[in-house]
């Protein structure tokens, strides 16, 4: 099914509220440098690859310094001389975690990364998202206001209508009054559609970081595949986002698996003693027991795998989300396509030619001024509604194609 995003002129309004028009391309790429979400996503991605040099690494060594055989009683007490076993000393200390720890602290790392790029995915492809929806809000928004500003000016031309039947005695007093009645309701409306776009260009504004962001040109012509929609479902950026965390909770069990194997530590140290009796020199390995296990490492290992699990099961009920959501996304947009070629094709040639009958037959003298003005207000709402429902038609083709779509940061 191809969608046509309407074209049409856009009403400028005044100067003084507008800086430099965005086309819609142009504002995608002004988010992708400005949106401060993706800075920060960005710095993670930057801290999660600084923490990776140092995952798997040895830990630092430690140095010992101490005496050793200090008599505190007896003939010798309090003298560092008269005690031959009396030392002082200087030690190192290296640890060496098991080689399949440092591996699993190295692929935990790596997951960690990917965790961090994943996120940065999703966060553009939010951005992004909201980004274009602000966009199109904001011009058929604009394109609304015009149209009911239409209505408005050619209501000069029925005052001027109305004071010369006044004038010759043909309409009654009080029907000089409806065509400010009708205007004051077109105000109403109007305030309404003003608001939208200030709206709209506050959304815009938040994700381009213009304050004073508008739109220039027309939307994108976007069509809706869902067959090629539903075959790139498992490339989505919020799905890959739950790859990476079933792959981090991989990793953080073959952590807790890795602790079941010993780690050691070697240690040498010097000890000065009185010149009278010689220096001497330690050398040692300690290694870690786990002798614990059922207690200890076990327990950790089945909390890690249960975490596992729980990543696959996320993973796995987040792809039929998506699936529904498209269904539900896709069953909208044909929804909204329908009622708009109904107001196109029906409600609005309809209300046009309600309007212009009643006009007639106020001309002719056939109803009254009252009806023939509801009329046309009814023709405006009409165009007005038809563009609202061009825009629910834009809305879903550019959310359906950026979030299951090809265009994808």
């Amino acid at each position: 099914m191809r969608i046509f995003l309407g074209a049409g002129l856009v009403l400028a309004l005044p100067a003084a509220l507008h800086a430099e028009p965005l086309t819609f391309d142009a504002a995608l790429e002004r988010t992708a440098r400005e949106a401060p979400s993706l800075k920060a996503s960005a710095s993670g991605i930057d801290a999660a690859r600084s923490s990776a040099i140092a995952a798997g690494r040895l830990p630092d060594p430690t140095i010992n310094i101490g005496i050793d055989n200090f008599p505190v009683s007896g003939p010798p007490a309090l003298s560092f001389t008269r005690e031959s076993m009396t030392m002082a000393r200087i030690g190192l200390e290296q640890a060496f975690p098991n080689p399949a720890k440092r591996r699993a602290e190295r692929t935990r790392a790596q997951a960690g990364i990917s965790v961090a790029e994943a996120g940065l995915a999703v966060e553009a492809q939010n951005v992004r998202l909201e980004t274009a929806l602000a966009w199109v809000d904001l011009y058929y928004a604009k394109r609304r206001l015009a149209q009911l500003q239409l209505l408005d000016q050619s209501l000069g031309d029925l005052q001027a209508t109305v004071s010369a039947r006044l004038a010759s005695g043909s309409a009654r007093p009080s029907a000089a009054l409806e065509p400010d009645q009708l205007r004051a309701a077109v105000a109403d409306r109007r305030s309404e559609l003003a608001a939208d776009v200030a709206k709209a260009q506050a959304r815009l504004a938040r994700f381009t970081g213009d304050p004073q962001a508008d739109v220039s040109g027309d939307p994108p012509i976007l069509e809706v595949d869902r067959a090629q929609l539903v075959a790139g479902l498992a490339l989505l950026p919020s799905l890959q986002a739950l790859d990476a965390g079933v792959s981090a909770a991989d990793a953080e069990t073959e952590l807790a698996r890795a602790d079941k194997r010993p780690n050691w530590r070697v240690n040498t140290s010097y000890g000065r003693r009185d010149p009278a009796y010689g220096d001497m020199v330690s050398v040692g390995v300690s290694i870690d027991l786990p002798l614990f296990a059922k207690r200890r490492q076990d327990p950790m290992i089945a909390a890690r795998a249960s975490e596992a699990e729980r990543a696959r099961l996320l993973r796995t009920a987040g792809e039929r989300e998506f699936a529904a959501a498209l269904d539900g996304d896709l069953a909208d947009h044909a929804m909204h396509h329908q009622r708009l070629m109904n107001a196109r094709n029906t409600l609005v040639p309809l209300a046009k030619r309600r309007a212009e009958l009643d006009m007639a037959s106020y001309a002719a003298g056939k109803l009254d001024l009252g009806s023939a003005l509801l009329s046309t207000l009814a023709f405006a709402e009409a165009e007005v509604d038809a563009l609202a429902r061009e825009a629910d038609v834009a809305r879903d083709a550019i959310r359906i194609n950026f979030t299951y779509g090809e265009m994808r940061p």
